[in-house]
């Protein structure tokens, strides 16, 4: 009877522990570095050189460096949360309103609007991580004052 008892509960720990690990979400976490071998660059505007992810819970902790093409580097911190509420901040004298969102199936979207003199520059990111190849794929579609560009980053993570 105590074996009984103990399989059954081993049984049901097991199943648990199964549920509990299968909705976690990607860990993103970590400071990744862009692979601009296989990345689309894009000319006339900065390129996302690396990208710091702290994610706890619901919040999503960023510092995002972005290189210009004389080098020079422009970094901005970011703080969101996971659940499509806008947040803003000002970066460079540019205000910028941004949102994010978790799913199982999209993976995490990242939207901004950044207004400058120029206009606003409109920007949705879909982030996918493959922690086996420790890489994360950044999907990019960017627009402004009618003209579209769409591409990908590969990050390779540099900790870890």
């Amino acid at each position: 009877m105590k074996r009984i008892t103990f399989f059954i509960t081993l049984t049901v720990f097991a199943v648990f522990s199964t549920f509990s690990v299968s909705g976690q979400k990607t860990d993103f976490s970590g400071t990744w570095k862009l692979d601009r071998t296989k990345s689309t660059l894009l000319e006339n505007l900065p390129t996302l050189a690396r990208i710091s992810i702290d994610i706890k819970g619901d919040s999503l902790f960023t510092e995002r460096v972005y290189e210009g093409g004389d080098g020079q580097e422009y970094p901005f911190n970011e703080n969101l949360t996971l659940d499509s509420k806008e947040h803003n901040i000002t970066i460079y004298d540019m205000p910028r309103k941004s949102k994010a969102s978790w799913s199982e199936q999209d993976g995490l979207t990242v939207e901004s609007t950044t207004t400058s003199d120029d206009g606003d520059f409109v920007s949705k990111e879909t982030w996918k991580a493959d922690v086996t190849a420790k890489t994360l794929t950044i999907s990019f579609k960017n627009s402004m004052a009618g003209n579209v560009a769409d591409g990908v980053f590969i990050l390779n993570r540099v900790d870890q």
